[in-house]
């Protein structure tokens, strides 16, 4: 099977559909968003996309199935991710208030810090892990693995920076103190409960 046109139609569907879903990445960027706004939350938008693209990469070229020989590295992935997402959980509920001349009590997660996080991303690695599994066929693999990581990274930027716009357009609703910071206790809670699906699963 090679990598046709119908088989890429479905992959974007995939991707977009994956992309533009409720998740970690997507629940920090409308946090952002009503924070800082859409302009200085473009590098996070960037680090997610390139972060992930790397990741795909490196599931479809053999991590995975390091993972799939020694399934205690992906337990200890999974809780460093669970870790790492819950200190970001308490970085945004304890985000300033939505100023166009001051920063508040953060900074927006940068270039390096959102790519890096795609690697304790739960949801990232369903994600690169189904693209390689379910779209990528064997004849020219490697090249296919190339094509699936690039294409989804292209739609998956986009799709995220949705959420990152959605926060923008709030922040004039959420000037009030008051209401930002029930906001931003309510997005931090949010990633909070996301971790219930990966801790559930202890296999």
């Amino acid at each position: 099977m090679s990598l046709s046109f119908d088989l890429m139609l479905a992959f974007a569907l995939f991707a977009f559909v994956t992309s533009v879903t409720p998740g970690p990445n997507n629940a920090m960027l409308l946090a952002s968003g009503v924070n800082f706004g859409f302009q200085r939350t473009i590098p996070h938008i960037l680090g997610i996309s390139s972060g992930f693209l790397v990741l795909v990469l490196a599931v479809g070229l053999g991590l995975g199935a390091a993972f799939t020989a020694y399934p205690v590295l992906y337990t200890i992935l999974r809780y460093a991710g669970a870790a790492y997402l819950l200190y970001l959980a308490w970085n945004i509920a304890r985000s300033g208030p939505a100023s166009e001349d001051t920063e508040g009590k953060g900074k927006p997660l940068g270039f390096w810090g959102a790519a890096a996080f795609q690697w304790v991303n739960p949801k990232a690695w369903v994600m690169a892990i189904g693209a390689i599994s379910t779209y990528t066929p064997l004849q020219g693999y490697t090249m296919n693995v190339v094509i699936i990581a690039t294409v989804f990274a292209l739609i998956n930027a986009p799709s995220v920076g949705v959420w990152a716009g959605f926060g923008s357009v709030l922040r004039n609703v959420l000037r009030n103190p008051r209401w930002l910071r029930v906001f931003n206790f309510g997005m931090a809670a949010l990633l909070v409960i996301s971790l219930y699906p990966l801790l559930q699963h202890t296999s």
